[in-house]
């Protein structure tokens, strides 16, 4: 930011010699009356320019504590530079009187005239300095949210790769595909049912892998057939129990998360007869989504680069700012998952 920049120092010089020597050309001085040596004025001027800059810079984190909480930005710039000019007015006064009583034993009407020209200097200089600042600030707000931007952009690309791949790969569509086999020998009428249902599942894979959110309405229409697949591929090895009220529908997640979720909870499992999978959805009243399952990892797990959950999260923290949370007690492993409204 601007009060902090490594060449600030030469900065003000600069500009309080720049600024001397236009009162100069101006014959400022002679004007007002003003008896003072040329480099007794610019002092002041110097003086005048570091203790608005360096008050400024002092003063800035503490009313970026007080007025910047929430994200209220035009806040934190007005009260900052009216706080700016409080202490734009006490640098001026100081300075004078320091130079004009200190140096020249002026009384308070011969510092008059002096101290009214640094009062509008110092005035103006702060104003200058707060347009500036609010310059950098805003170019700096743009920089952070093009590169969230940019981010996210690639997340959801690295997310689409990443989803395509842990549907069409052996472990997902050549086991069904023998399930469908199967069924299509012994002449099973539930095959047409299970490629209807399978279809489903692709199709929507294909409609939304582009966008950053959807209904969660949608995410609970392609669950029933996704969890059709895996009844009939595991049977009573695994239970998935919804409860999440219809006042949710309009909620939105990110596509495919619910999907990944137990498809990580099956990776990461042991899924049979004798110790079935049980998975629990449900909105638990406070704007999240919780899928929960019990913990029983599999002795020889199987290989995973870990970035579908970590994906997830990361696609939430970029489009929400809201965080995914993941418990894990050694009985039950649990994500929770944020409900987004559109702004």
């Amino acid at each position: 930011m601007l009060f902090h920049h490594k060449y600030r120092y030469l900065f003000m010089i600069l500009l309080a010699s720049y600024a001397f020597m236009n009162t100069a050309l101006c014959n400022v001085y002679y004007y007002f009356n003003i008896q003072i040596t040329w480099y007794h004025a610019l002092l002041t001027i110097i003086g005048v320019t570091v203790l608005t800059w360096e008050g400024n810079r002092l003063i800035k984190p503490f009313i970026k504590k007080k007025a910047l909480t929430g994200g209220h930005k035009f806040r934190f710039l007005l009260l900052f530079f009216l706080a700016g000019n409080v202490i734009a007015v006490a640098s001026a006064a100081i300075t004078v009187y320091a130079v004009g009583t200190g140096l020249y034993n002026y009384n308070f009407q011969q510092n008059w005239n002096p101290l009214k020209l640094n009062l509008i200097y110092a005035t103006l200089i702060n104003l200058f300095f707060h347009l500036v600042n609010a310059i950098f600030f805003f170019f700096r707000e743009y920089q952070q949210k093009w590169t969230e931007a940019e981010a996210l952009r690639k997340s959801r690309e690295e997310a689409q790769i990443q989803l395509i791949k842990s549907q069409v790969n052996p472990h997902f569509l050549f086991n069904n595909l023998n399930v469908l086999s199967g069924m299509v020998i012994k002449n099973n009428p539930e095959a047409n049912h299970f490629i209807e249902e399978f279809s489903k599942v692709y199709r929507y894979i294909l409609t939304n892998q582009q966008k950053e959110l959807v209904p969660l309405r949608s995410e609970l229409e392609v669950i029933e057939p996704y969890l059709f697949l895996l009844q009939t591929r595991f049977s009573e090895g695994i239970t998935v129990n919804i409860n999440i009220p219809e006042k949710y529908n309009n909620w939105q997640v990110v596509p495919a998360s619910l999907q990944m979720l137990i498809e990580n909870a099956i990776k990461h499992n042991v899924v049979s007869k004798h110790k079935p999978l049980h998975i629990d959805i449900h909105a638990n009243g406070n704007e999240t989504l919780v899928v929960k399952n019990n913990f029983q990892p599999r002795l020889q797990p199987e290989a995973s680069t870990k970035t579908g959950l970590q994906n997830i999260r990361k696609r939430y923290e970029l489009i929400s700012g809201r965080n995914v949370i993941v418990n894990n007690n050694g009985k039950e492993f649990e994500v929770i998952l944020p409900l987004l409204h559109l702004n």
